[in-house]
């Protein structure tokens, strides 16, 4: 007598086994992932995004707008700030921040004229999207301005 086996079944239940142990598996490691909302200096974020939303209320306060504007023209960034009642010191930066490549990030010192303006030479900058962040203190205020702006492809 000559009886064949079918593997049917064997095969059916190895599938069914190895189905539910892999889900088993991802259910393991999905619930021993660290998945909390809250980071470990929460705090501390929270007081920067504030100081974030103070510099920015200070700014829309002002008595005139500040200003960043671009010459493609003369690859030159001009930042104006608001004249002050009384000419105060001011201390900031300008950052160039290029969001596709952060090794060409650049940093200036601010160092406005009597009017309240600041030229930035932007012929070495490469072509492309760039944020211009100017950071300053006034009277014991911080503020700040952020502009987009498209340095052009240079012609020769």
């Amino acid at each position: 007598m000559n009886t064949t086996r079918n593997l049917w079944p064997y095969g059916i239940i190895l599938t069914f086994v190895l189905f539910i142990s892999g889900t088993a598996t991802l259910v393991f490691v999905a619930c021993s992932q660290k998945v909390d909302l809250v980071s470990d200096d929460y705090y501390e974020q929270e007081l920067r995004y504030q100081q974030q939303v103070d510099r920015l209320d200070h700014t829309q306060n002002l008595h005139g707008a500040a200003a960043v504007t671009f010459d493609p023209a003369a690859l030159s960034i001009t930042i104006s700030l608001p004249a002050t009642p009384v000419q105060l010191p001011i201390l900031g930066r300008i950052c160039l921040y290029r969001p596709s490549d952060v090794r060409l990030d650049r940093e200036v010192a601010l160092a406005v004229d009597a009017a309240g303006t600041q030229h930035v030479d932007a012929s070495k900058l490469q072509t492309g999207l760039w944020r211009v962040r100017v950071f300053w203190t006034a009277d014991g205020k911080d503020y700040f301005v952020d502009r987009s702006i498209v340095v052009p492809t240079k012609q020769s």
